[in-house]
């Protein structure tokens, strides 16, 4: 089932599938992410679990967004999605969308039975950028409507996204290109992939100020790590820290290291995903 919802004061795009009483599952995109990139991993999870997958707003399927990207908006969307459900949800977050998901089970712990997070972005010490945010994100909008106007849109967004893949994933597309460029070929959400850009490190720095002031649950945590795309040994080793940090966010943190893949690891690996999950399922309460 696809459809297009209210939630935290957005309108998002969400694909839904799996048995209605079955325990539901919130899926994030990473950055400038779709619904697609999640169809392996749902082909395995959707037969015992109810899998709930949401675009942001201006990315996907979803409508242009009302307001910017902000750690903020995304948390309460997810929030919004989990209280839709009916029932604490088990999250995953990949990459940028982990963001979102820690402030969601920090601000709001009674949605969230437990997470797992995708090779998750993480910022050691995030610095507080300029407040460039408000201004460049109308401005990212603006560029949307150039390529889309000029119909560059629809050579530019897939072949962004082909070169994108070519560099985080070996498996490349589980969905047909028409389904690709009817997203990537959008203005919109080449506008809204800019946006997200300018507001990763803003993000970053609002997560770091939400940790310093609150605490998160004892919920299973399973952490997934792809080496395989992260650079030179030093960078693989701060990689792996950076997430084992992550992991001892709760004291039922594990984490799975996996040499050869890559940074799509629901496209190229969803039976970790899998068992990720099963593994979550298992130690919950």
């Amino acid at each position: 089932m696809t459809e297009i919802v209210s939630a935290g004061g957005e309108r998002v795009h969400v694909v839904e599938s799996g048995p209605a009483d079955g325990v539901p599952l919130l899926l994030g995109s990473g950055l400038g992410g779709a619904w697609f990139d999640w169809t392996p991993s749902v082909d395995l999870l959707r037969s015992e679990f109810r899998v709930i997958v949401h675009d942001r707003p201006g990315l996907g399927l979803s409508p242009a967004a009302a307001r910017r990207p902000t750690l903020d908006r995304d948390a309460r969307i997810m929030a919004a999605l989990a209280e839709r459900a009916g029932r604490p949800v088990i999250v995953l977050a990949h990459s940028m969308a982990a963001f979102a998901a820690e402030a969601l089970a920090r601000t709001s712990p009674e949605h969230v039975l437990g997470m797992v997070l995708v090779d998750p972005s993480f910022e050691r010490a995030p610095r507080a950028p300029l407040p460039l945010g408000a201004a460049l994100t109308p401005v990212c909008g603006a560029a949307g409507a150039v390529l889309d106007a000029t119909r560059l849109a629809r050579v530019a967004g897939p072949f962004g996204r082909r070169l994108a893949l070519r560099h985080t994933s070996r498996r490349g597309e589980a969905v047909p290109d028409g389904v690709v460029r009817s997203v990537y070929g959008r203005g919109t959400v080449l506008g809204t992939v800019l946006a997200e850009e300018v507001a990763y490190r803003e993000m970053a720095v609002a997560l770091a100020r939400l940790r310093s002031r609150t605490t998160f649950p004892a919920i299973p945590l399973v952490v997934l790590t792809a080496l395989a795309d992260a650079g030179r040994p030093a960078k693989q080793r701060e990689w792996a820290e950076g997430h084992e940090r992550l992991t001892k966010l709760s004291p039922l943190g594990s984490r799975v290291e996996l040499p050869d893949a890559r940074h799509m690891i629901a496209l190229d690996h969803p039976d970790v995903i899998a068992k990720a999950v099963a593994r979550v399922r298992e130690e919950v309460p």
